[in-house]
């Protein structure tokens, strides 16, 4: 069974970030980009069981691309909201209000 998957506006802001920032590196590379975190999403929403890295917080690292994506998994409602796709660099706990 597929999951539900919620995409905070915020985990757009991150995407569209990243998106915007690998255009400026090389022409075309911000829509592989994009293309790789869907997908990712796609395979977090058909398994979204991952290990849990923080409060609650699971993790996924998008393939050929340093970023994680950063879901939370409400069971009874089989739905996986998406909070954040943040570089591998940064430290969500100092980047998010957690």
């Amino acid at each position: 069974m597929l999951w539900s998957v919620d995409i905070t506006p915020e985990a757009k802001a991150d995407i569209q970030k990243g998106i915007h920032w690998y255009n400026g590196k090389q022409k075309g590379l911000g829509k592989r980009f994009h293309k790789e975190v869907k997908n990712c999403i796609d395979r977090i929403g058909k398994n979204p069981f991952y290990g849990i890295r923080y409060n609650q917080m699971r993790c996924v690292l998008v393939h050929k691309f340093p970023y994680l994506i950063h879901f939370m998994v409400e069971e009874s409602e089989k739905k996986i909201i998406i909070l954040g796709v943040l570089h591998t660099s940064l430290n969500p706990e100092e980047n998010w209000f957690l």
